[in-house]
């Protein structure tokens, strides 16, 4: 079958343009909370798989919170399946703050434009396109593939992907590993450089909540015990902490693959290695590794009070932490530490940091699949700063990788589109991405 096959056909690189902008058209804001409703996007996926002979099941935790699965069954009923996923639900967008509208999937000039053009609904058309590109051809690809369009990824993903894998199990039989978001597009760090990341592991997820309770009063009094003071002081040293170097092995891969890319020698294991140094000798590409480098904690929300001359008896805050493979305890510690004895803290939302093998005959097939259409480009592994839905899937033991390829252009910052203003991608990068798609999920 696959001597036969020449790609995708023309059909494929036009619908996935369609599909794209269609999709960002569909409102799936997701505000958190259970404000969000995907489930008319599900019915759009759902109808164009069908459309292509293939049965899709939708499935809600929660009313409009809909999920959509199907199975391709492959040709060799012996191996192992493979899981392809993708978010239907969107950040918030302020479309003030926009050049169009963000939910307008307007393509012009050879880009389309909106929110979920990056993040991710551009990859939810690219497999879309694809498998409906394989049933027009009558074509099958090597081995199960399962596909899987989720809800609340934006949030918590108790009504997505840890709704499927919880109480879905079984639609996920023979699953062994999984693609999804975040890997394989062009990243330009000088003109004369094309690294394409694919990424092999994610920093777990530690939104923590912090309540500090003092002495209420009033505002004009002495008072030693405010709990507004309490806060701001663990606040401040959780802000300022500066997290110790802590290299995992897809780190260490990367590090050690851009190293050897910029000629430089760097011996990771020498007692005087010095990580942040060989970042500064990295530059731009340095961007890849820096956030995943070591934990870290970002306060993000304040609330106390409700009166300027009443000193409150509690006040709360938020903080965004994540943790590299490996670094679960040292967290917990470190906040037990900072915090101090008048503030609380707990986990307000928790999932494990992942780590996928980047020797293994998965990330040589998808490196391939991108040097195939790129032979000038260089893969490097990574890791994410942030998580996906992979962390849900991986209860099914299923290793996850980072991988919806894009081929951008020089001078589009595509890290800072994801939750940015004026998300977008161009065409090409979406034809290159099918293209790339049909190549490795054939044969994977």
């Amino acid at each position: 079958m696959a001597e036969q096959h020449h790609g995708p056909d023309g059909t494929a690189l036009d619908e996935v343009v369609t599909f794209t902008s269609e999709l960002i058209r569909i409102d799936t804001t997701n505000r958190g909370g259970g404000d969000c409703r995907e489930r008319p996007a599900a019915e759009y996926v759902a109808e164009r798989l069908a459309d292509a002979g293939i049965e899709p099941t939708l499935l809600e935790r929660a009313p409009g919170r809909t999920n959509v699965v199907a199975r391709i069954p492959g040709t060799d009923p012996t191996a192992d399946a493979l899981l392809v996923h993708g978010h239907l639900d969107v950040v918030p967008a302020e479309p003030a703050d926009w050049t169009v509208h963000p939910f307008s999937g307007e393509v012009s000039d050879g880009i389309v434009w909106g929110r979920g053009a990056v993040d991710m609904k551009n990859m939810d058309a690219m497999v879309l396109a694809v498998v409906r590109s394989w049933a027009r051809q009558g074509l099958r690809p090597r081995r199960d593939i399962v596909l899987a369009y989720t809800a609340d990824e934006e949030a918590s993903a108790e009504d997505g992907s840890g709704f499927l894998a919880d109480r879905h199990a079984a639609l996920f039989e023979g699953c062994t590993e999984g693609i999804s978001e975040s890997g394989a597009f062009s990243f330009h760090p000088d003109p004369a450089t094309r690294l394409y990341p694919i990424a092999a592991g994610e920093r777990g997820t530690a939104w923590v909540k912090l309540t500090a309770r003092g002495r209420a009063g009033h505002g004009s009094k002495v008072n030693t015990a405010n709990a507004v003071t309490r806060l701001a002081s663990a606040v401040a040293r959780i802000g300022a902490h500066e997290w110790p170097v802590r290299i995992t092995p897809t780190v260490r891969a990367a590090l050690t693959r851009l190293a050897s890319l910029y000629g430089i020698d760097a011996d990771l294991d020498a007692p005087e290695f010095d990580a942040d140094r060989l970042l500064e000798k990295l530059g731009p590409a340095a961007a890849l590794v820096e956030p995943t480098l070591r934990n870290s904690t970002n306060p993000t929300m304040l609330d106390a009070g409700y009166k300027v001359n009443v000193i409150p008896g509690q006040a709360v805050a938020y903080i965004d932490g994540r943790m590299v493979p490996g670094g679960e305890e040292e967290f917990a510690e470190t906040m037990d530490l900072l915090t101090g004895p008048d503030v609380d803290w707990e986990f307000h939302h928790r999932e494990v940091p992942l780590e996928a093998p980047v020797d293994s005959p998965t990330f040589a097939r998808l490196r391939a699949a991108v040097e195939h259409f790129d032979p000038d480009g260089h893969v490097i592994p990574f890791s994410m700063s942030g998580g996906t839905d992979a962390k849900q899937f991986s209860r099914l033991g299923i290793t996850g990788y980072g991988f919806s390829p894009l081929r951008l252009p020089p001078g589009l910052d595509y890290g800072a589109l994801f939750h940015g203003v004026d998300e977008r991608v161009p065409v090409d990068a979406l034809h290159f991405g099918v293209r790339v798609l049909d190549h490795y999920l054939r044969d994977a």
